[in-house]
């Protein structure tokens, strides 16, 4: 992977603060206490792995941190942006910091290869040359280079989701946010866009993935953040201990 579409990040930002989450709490209105003080920091740079068994709190954490939900109490701060006090009008700006890597991929099936990883770029008001330029890069930084003009349903589940990272990686995010990416993917293609991520990550991009495979938190040796019932129970840099 040649990493040229991925956003290097300065030296001086090394380091600094990503997320912090101060003692955080999220309970629906239907009673469910899906969040209870979690205090926790990632930083600039960092590949942190979140896992936990279904209902443990993830998807209301990574809802949170890309104001799809907003916290009870405590506070979250983003890429800069305090969550608490940010504005609806505002999000979209929030979102464009972060690259999101979804499950079930998302691309518009009557839109080719090229043109789903160029939406990202029309939306933030690219211009034609830049478009073409980075999405290129884009492209063949994830080995899809020769599959531009196909169309989504030409293309293996596999081939579908690394298009997806191609779109999270073309605007140059500070994050980039996966949400079990290998859930549709065989397990061969689990660990290439694993690798893919990691490669990102080794480029100065944080981030920040959800997964139930631990055989991929055990191969890839990142930070591993576990939630249960809510709450953080282990916060392992090592990995593997999950």
């Amino acid at each position: 992977m040649s990493g040229q579409s991925v956003d290097i990040t300065s030296p001086e930002a090394n380091g600094k603060p990503v997320i912090e989450f101060k003692g955080v709490s999220k309970t629906y209105q239907n009673g469910t206490h899906a969040l209870n003080d979690i205090n926790i920091t990632i930083n600039q740079g960092e590949f942190v792995f979140v896992v936990g068994s279904s209902g443990a709190g993830k998807s209301t954490f990574m809802k949170l941190i890309m104001r799809e939900e907003k916290a009870n109490t405590g506070t979250i701060t983003v890429n800069g942006f305090k969550l608490n006090k940010l504005k609806r009008k505002n999000v979209p700006l929030l979102r464009r910091t972060m690259g999101i890597v979804f499950q079930d991929f998302r691309l518009i099936p009557k839109m080719n290869v090229f043109d789903n990883v160029a939406f990202a770029m029309h939306v933030v008001g690219a211009s034609g040359r830049e478009i073409r330029r980075e999405v290129s890069k884009a492209l063949s930084a994830v080995g899809l280079g020769d599959k531009a003009r196909s169309m989504p349903n030409e293309l293996s589940g596999g081939e579908q989701q690394r298009v997806g990272l191609a779109r999270a990686l073309v605007n140059h995010p500070d994050l980039i946010i996966a949400d079990e990416p290998t859930g549709n993917v065989d397990p061969n293609m689990s660990y290439e866009i694993v690798s893919m991520l990691t490669a990102i990550n080794k480029q100065g991009t944080t981030v920040l993935m959800v997964t139930h495979d631990h055989s991929l938190v055990r191969d890839f040796k990142h930070r591993v953040i576990m939630l249960d019932g809510g709450r953080i129970v282990a916060d392992n840099a090592a990995g593997g201990d999950d």
